[in-house]
């Protein structure tokens, strides 16, 4: 165990009945780091992370989180850790503060009141700290529900997919707190769908149907890809989508308005299979690098070529 990482697991199990929900998960997260867990809808991101946390123990499988050996040692993680679920879960009929303060004497927070009062001005809810929960826009609700979590100052925290149905403003503004948080050593494990977000991160791991295809920094994601892109503005993207996609070496089209993103494994056999549009005057070719979505996408893709399936 180093006590450089806040999280070390390795070969986590998770049965449901038939459905193997997580295959053999290895992960590591350093202290201070923000770690994106993404993924398709069922592919194990909440049952891993709630694996770490101490909410469910896995069928097979060992490691620690925070120094703490998750088989055993559950409620010792529970007490350091804040954790923000999909669904908001405070008392809507209750203010801001008032929910705020339960929180914090279900910790068992010194100073409750003292503490309160810092978090409230610290996510600059100051200002509403007497309106109910009920009637909060999401993004002001996910405001509140990072406050609650970090009131009793963990050392680690887990956000289930944060920010989703949050407009882009309040997204960006609670990244700047995530961002300012792990600064001061909070170590961060935060799902999400949303690829600017999984950008913001320091390193990814990428789950598909419970298995952890991928893990590193944005740029060694994609690089291990192995994917070559190209972009091509066309007067009738969707005639030259449908023409691209029946075309031997290109694995992915994807529109964005009058250009389209071509991607293939093989770089010799996509520009084969572009050889033939190269020259048309009406449409401008320019070799670009792959997005992390393109990556996604063609990790999945292998995934499930395989054949593998959830039982």
């Amino acid at each position: 165990m180093s006590p450089d990482l806040a999280i070390e697991v390795s070969g986590l199990n998770k049965h449901f009945g038939a459905l193997h929900a997580v295959r053999d998960v290895s992960i590591d997260v350093r202290r201070g780091q923000i770690c994106g867990f993404l993924g398709p809808n069922g592919s194990g991101k909440t049952t891993t992370i709630r694996m770490l946390c101490g909410l469910m123990t896995p069928d097979s499988g060992q490691g620690t989180c925070l120094g703490f050996d998750i088989l055993r040692q559950s409620a010792a993680i529970k007490r350091e850790v804040g954790y923000m679920t999909q669904k908001f879960s405070f008392y809507e009929d209750l203010s801001i503060r008032e929910n705020l303060r339960f929180v914090a004497r279900m910790y068992g927070v010194p100073n409750p009141r003292r503490v309160v009062e810092q978090t409230l001005e610290r996510l600059g809810l100051t200002g509403r700290q007497k309106q109910l929960a009920g009637t909060l826009s999401g993004g002001w609700k996910q405001r509140m529900a990072l406050a609650a979590c970090i009131l009793h100052e963990p050392q680690l925290l887990l956000l289930d997919e944060p920010t989703a149905g949050v407009d882009p403003k309040a997204r960006r503004e609670f990244w700047d707190q995530i961002h300012l948080l792990a600064a001061e050593g909070l170590t961060v494990l935060v799902s999400t769908h949303y690829m600017d977000e999984a950008e913001r991160c320091n390193v990814i791991a990428y789950l598909d149907m419970g298995r952890l295809l991928a893990r590193g920094s944005v740029a060694e994601i994609i690089r291990g890809s192995g994917l070559t892109t190209w972009h091509v503005d066309a007067p009738d993207p969707g005639a030259l989508a449908h023409a691209l996609r029946q075309r031997p070496g290109v694995s992915m089209v994807a529109a964005f308005g009058n250009t389209l993103h071509v991607s293939g494994p093989d770089s010799a056999a996509l520009d084969q299979a572009l050889a033939p549009y190269r020259y048309e005057p009406q449409l401008r070719w320019h070799e670009s690098v792959p997005t992390l979505e393109d990556a996604f996408i063609a990790l999945m893709e292998k995934n499930r070529a395989t054949g593998v399936v959830a039982a």
